[in-house]
């Protein structure tokens, strides 16, 4: 599995932690989109798309299934967010 594409939208929202949004290609076939970027307490962290439950939690709809898995998506995507266009102000 290869990440062959990253495309992140910056965001800036005055006291808001989400940093940015981003999608990524996988082997050029299979898209994930909506991946979130958050300042957390020890730096950035990425949130993978989730969707509420009926009993008011959230569950991953796509995500790396090892360590391994997420530290490649980390990667691309911090990658993709430092060398970004400045954030937009009126976006989410």
């Amino acid at each position: 599995m290869k990440i062959t594409s990253v495309n992140v939208r910056k965001i800036e929202k005055e006291n808001s932690r989400m940093k940015g949004i981003a999608s990524v290609l996988i082997d050029d076939s299979f898209a994930v989109h909506d991946i979130r970027i958050i300042e957390g307490d020890n730096g950035l962290f990425i949130a993978m798309p989730s969707r509420k439950t009926a009993t008011g939690g959230y569950r991953d709809i796509a995500h790396p299934i090892n360590p391994e898995g997420r530290a490649m998506f980390e990667e691309a995507i911090f990658e993709a967010y430092k060398n970004a266009d400045q954030p937009s102000e009126d976006e989410e």
